[in-house]
């Protein structure tokens, strides 16, 4: 008996050890966001590390499933050491990782980890080895495995005597049964724990806290293979109750519906209103990580940025704007295509079913016989932009090998958002001195992770934020640039005649989680400037809108009839009481989505029921659980249907 008890402690001792040192994993992760650990009641704190226990013991349980059935078939002690130690060093890598993952991302990890994997090797490494304290989350990973190796020699004697097979094969089964019942996570009757038993808090990261990021790694795999199958959202309603739900939700006064059916399912012809302001050149402006609550003009605090507060003073600003989804190509491919952000096709400009032609800008100024051009700091193969945008019919593109002796070359991205400008504004003075009308898309970058931007600063370094100073000093600067451009533009003989949208691609995490779906990391500003545009519509709209919203309301602006399929709205030609309304779903496998409709917002949150809130922005963000059933359904219905819809447009190859 002594062998055998010998062979179950080898694997027992180094599950148990492990199991503790994910536990100090997760302690670090309250500890390095103090910030969020600190809105949290003791209850929730001591939940969330109690349900964690479960799944990390999901994780253990299944790692010592495979020594448990070596030892049933002939007990092999060398393999259970080292099989142990090879799974801690992955698990451990990966928890120690996600402690800077979770920092700029507020997400256990997730196929995010794989999306940045299939990018350009050299940029993602730059960015992780420039941006994050690499050497010290090696040296503590170090730690933990020498801690565990150590530990794990001490407690377990090396020993190469065996227990007879037929003590093994009485042993073993029972031992098998008690580790698969670990694996379940619980004793209930039904299915297994999941991730959506670790959300018993209203408060996000506590529900967070209590997942393990191995866990939720495997379950992103998973996911994605089974929504590949399979896609939930193309069947939820009938389809013709679906199209009419989504054909009512875009039509406005001045529509005429051109749809057939399901060829074409929200096609329409589109009248502008009269007295539009007269524009000739049309300039959209997209600004990395531009998130509202610091912006100024949207009552943002630390003066970040001035100058696009002094813009926002001259032109029309939408303060209830959100980003159709959580990374650049969303918000590009929702602003220029006017197509949102889908589930399971997050990264549509990566995917086969991008390699169609959207009812979207570059088309439409295509058609109208523009100058079209695409300015970037970066390499437009990062997530396949030149390819995406010249199937959309874009030609001329501008990028990090095109700028003639920059002032300041990011080491990883490209260069800075002041030589991006400067170059813009050349090209801009010199394409609109002829009879032609100008199209610019320009796409900053600077505001991104590692947050390399000249030295010295032309600004103040941002402090008083925490672990958010070095990105909203790159902001800062970003703002600086822009109103470089401006002050420019302003003497140029384009300024007059040309309409500017300034809006930014999406926000970032800050330590407000507003619902399951962190609300605020949405929340971005958009800008319409441009001679007449403040008399014609005032200085400041409350509609709700998001991204899809830009296309329609761009052309509906230059005075001329029109028939598109986008997904949004032209928010000059809405009737006065319409609250606007807006789709809006996170990055990677998240499955969460959220619905606006005016002040409330419906949220799907992980394997759970749809929750109804009222939202506020101002004067401080937050949000009251509603109960309202009729609402509730309402916004249901309104979500299923566009998703829905779109969906199925998109894999119909019926979006143009």
């Amino acid at each position: 008996m002594a062998l055998i008890w010998a062979e179950l402690a080898g694997i027992a001792l180094p599950a148990l050890l492990l199991l503790l040192l994910l536990a100090v994993l997760r302690a670090l992760l309250a500890l390095t966001n103090r910030e969020l650990t600190r809105q949290l009641p003791r209850t929730d704190l001591r939940r969330a590390f109690l349900v964690g226990i479960r799944f990390d013991a999901i994780i253990v349980a299944a790692i010592a499933l495979v020594p448990e059935l070596a030892h049933l078939c002939g007990s092999w002690p060398t393999f259970t050491r080292w099989w142990f130690i090879l799974c801690a060093g992955v698990v451990l890598f990966a928890g120690v990782a996600e402690l800077e993952f979770y920092r700029q991302f507020n997400s256990r990890l997730n196929s995010l980890v794989f999306d940045y994997l299939r990018e350009d090797t050299r940029t993602v490494t730059s960015m992780i080895w420039n941006g994050c304290p690499v050497k010290r989350y090696l040296a503590l990973w170090a730690a933990l495995m020498l801690l565990f190796v150590v530990i794990s020699a001490v407690l377990v004697p090396t020993t190469s005597a065996t227990a007879p097979w037929w003590l093994r094969a009485l042993v073993y089964p029972p031992v098998l049964a008690l580790t698969l019942l670990v694996c379940r996570g619980t004793l209930r009757h039904g299915p297994p724990l999941r991730w959506g038993d670790a959300y018993h808090s209203e408060h996000l990261f506590a529900n967070h806290l209590a997942l393990n990021g191995t866990y939720t790694l495997i379950k992103a795999i998973l996911d994605v293979r089974k929504r590949q199958r399979k896609n939930p959202w193309r069947y939820c309603l009938p389809k013709d109750e679906a199209l009419a739900t989504t054909s009512a939700l875009l039509l406005q006064p001045g529509d005429t519906p051109a749809h057939n059916g399901e060829q074409y399912p929200v096609r329409r012809h589109h009248r502008p209103q009269d007295d539009n302001p007269p524009i000739k050149n049309v300039v959209v402006i997209l600004m990395e990580s531009f998130a509202a609550p610091f912006v100024g003009a949207l009552d943002g605090s630390g003066d970040i940025t001035p100058q696009f507060d002094r813009l926002a003073r001259q032109g029309v600003l939408f303060d209830h704007f959100f980003s159709n989804g959580t990374h650049t190509h969303q918000g590009v491919f929702a602003t220029m295509c006017g197509f949102p952000n889908l589930p399971g096709f997050e990264y549509l400009m990566q995917k086969p079913q991008g390699a169609t032609t959207f009812s979207g800008l570059v088309p439409f100024f295509n058609a109208a016989g523009y100058n079209s051009f695409y300015i970037y700091n970066g390499d437009f193969a990062w997530d396949n932009q030149e390819g995406f945008f010249r199937h959309q019919g874009m030609s001329d593109f501008i990028g990090r090998d095109d700028f003639v002796n920059p002032q300041f070359v990011d080491p990883t991205w490209g260069v800075s958002d002041h030589d991006m400008f400067q170059r813009a504004h050349q090209e801009l003075e010199q394409r609109c001195s002829g009879e032609q009308p100008v199209f610019a898309i320009i796409q900053t970058l600077s505001n991104h992770l590692p947050f390399t931007i000249p030295d010295p600063l032309p600004v103040e370094r941002v402090s008083g934020f925490d672990h958010n100073d070095d990105h909203l000093t790159a902001m800062r600067y970003a703002d600086w640039a822009l109103g470089q451009f401006f002050a420019a533009a302003a003497n140029s003989s384009y300024y007059n005649d040309t309409l500017f949208v300034l809006l930014g691609d999406h926000g970032f995490c800050i330590p407000n989680q507003l619902t399951d779906i962190q609300l605020l990391r949405f929340h971005i500003p958009l800008l319409f400037l441009a001679p007449g545009m403040q008399q014609r519509f005032g200085n400041r709209r409350s509609t709700v809108a998001t991204q899809v919203d830009v296309a329609p309301t761009i052309m509906g602006l230059l005075g001329r009839e029109f028939t598109h399929q986008c997904w949004g709205r032209n928010l000059f030609n809405l009737s006065a009481a319409d609250p606007g309304f807006g789709i809006i779903k996170p990055s990677g496998n998240d499955p969460t989505v959220a619905a606006f409709k005016g002040e409330h917002v419906l949220v799907h949150p992980h394997d759970g029921a749809a929750q109804l809130y009222r939202y506020q922005l101002y004067p401080e963000a937050g949000v009251t659980i509603v109960d309202n059933p009729a609402l509730n359904a309402e916004l249901v219905t309104m979500s299923q249907s566009y998703i829905q819809t779109a969906t199925n447009a998109l894999m119909a190859q019926r979006v143009g």
